[in-house]
Order: C-alpha cells, then structure tokens, then sequence
C-alpha cells in the first residue's frame, strides 16, 4: 500500500460508508506558557489527490506556510478558531481547547457529516467521530487541520513580538525554551501569558492595562483579524 492510500485509508473508508463531508480537526499550542489555543477544520472532496503525508510539527516553517496556502485553495471548507488565554486560565487547557474545535466547526459553510479526530472527543459527534491516537501522522485531513492551526497560531504568536518585546516571541512562539524563561523571571509575565500554567504562576505582570485588550471578545477580534491577514497574503 503507498503512502496515498495509507493516509487516505480512514476518509476513503467514510466516503465509501456514504459519508460526504468530513471533517479532519487538529490543534496548536496546548503545550505553551502564553498566547491562544487554535483549532482547524478542513474538509476534503472525495476526489482529493493527498499532498501531505506526515505530521506538519515535522516540517521545516516554510513548508508549512506554502502547505497552508494549498490547503486553503484546495479544500471544499475549512475553519479557524480561537480560546484565549484567559478563557484557558478560567477552564484549563483541554476544555478551552474544545472550546476553540466548537468555535471552529461553528465557522463552517456547512455542518460536517463525520469528524476525524487526532485524539479529541468532541461533544454532539460521539456517534460520527473518529477518534485517532497520533492522528495528524494517520489521516490526511487530521495532517491539514494541523497545519492550518500552526501556522494561524505561529502568525499570531510573530505578531506579538513588537507589542511584547523581549520574549523572543517569533522563534519560542511561547513555548518554555531557556530564553523565554529567563525573559520572564527578568521582566515578568504579560498580558497573553497563562497565568494557571506552573512556570508562570505567581509570577508579576509587567505590562500595564493598555498594552493589549483585556476582554476576551477584544482578543478574539484580533486574532481572527490576524487569521484575514494571513489568508490575503496568498
């Protein structure tokens, strides 16, 4: 069996059961110390000729990019959503990351008909959902989703580098290297940090009200309005 068929196994399975929309769903940055969760769902038509054939945290950040694009321009829908880090603080991190899926599937032209999972259960599919261990490396949907949340996040993350100075927010893209540490035992923790994760709890806030919205529904503004940034640059 070569690699087309491999990762295409489980939607061609699904196509065959009659199944017409389904949809790959991933998600980015549930590991690091600042900066939103992101969930992608993209859907596929039938006659898709896979392109991408491995775990996008595996490819260099260029590959990623181009991939994005193409995926964009080759799916039947997709959607892009968003938990802020205050929601995170408020839920946890897992339910903020289903938060961001729901919000996602919200965002589609139309209601999938299957999901495929790389390991989320998600509430109102249990019967038409499959949920796969390392699914972003099994279903191509799952690889795509996966690349269309990095590389949202990872702007949004690069745009944070001129309000945030110091963090190195563009390479760590908030995730606890040694610099990012010690940027934060120097200075503090910003607004964007999550102030539950262990590393950061307790620490100062070193910015002042004004240097970023507060609310959520602010945040979550300028993170779509990031996500239409992106997408004009094709």
């Amino acid at each position: 069996m070569d690699d087309q068929q491999v990762i295409l196994k489980f939607e061609r399975e699904l196509w065959n059961k009659g199944y017409k929309r389904i949809a790959g769903i991933d998600e980015a940055g549930r590991g690091p110390l600042a900066g939103p969760v992101v969930a992608a769902v993209v859907v596929f038509p039938p006659n898709v000729n896979p392109f991408l054939f491995k775990d996008s945290k595996k490819l260099k950040e260029s590959e990623r990019e181009t991939l994005f694009y193409e995926i964009v321009n080759s799916c039947l829908d997709f959607s892009i959503g968003f938990a802020d880090s205050l929601e995170i603080d408020s839920l946890n991190i897992y339910k903020a990351t289903l938060l961001a899926v729901h919000r996602a599937l919200k965002g589609l032209k139309e209601k999938p008909d299957f999901l495929i999972t790389d390991y989320l259960k998600i509430e109102g599919y249990e019967e038409n959902s499959l949920v796969l261990v390392k699914g972003d490396e099994r279903s191509f949907s799952c690889a795509c989703a996966s690349v269309l949340a990095k590389v949202t996040r990872d702007y949004i993350m690069k745009s944070f580098e001129e309000i945030f100075p110091g963090y190195d927010f563009s390479s760590n893209k908030g995730y606890p290297t040694k610099k990012h540490i010690a940027a934060i035992d120097k200075m503090g923790i910003t607004p964007i940090h999550r102030g539950s994760f262990g590393r950061v709890k307790g620490k100062r806030v070193r910015r002042g009200k004004d240097s970023f919205p507060l609310s959520v529904e602010e945040r979550l503004r300028y993170y779509k309005e990031k996500l239409q940034e992106l997408l004009g640059r094709d």
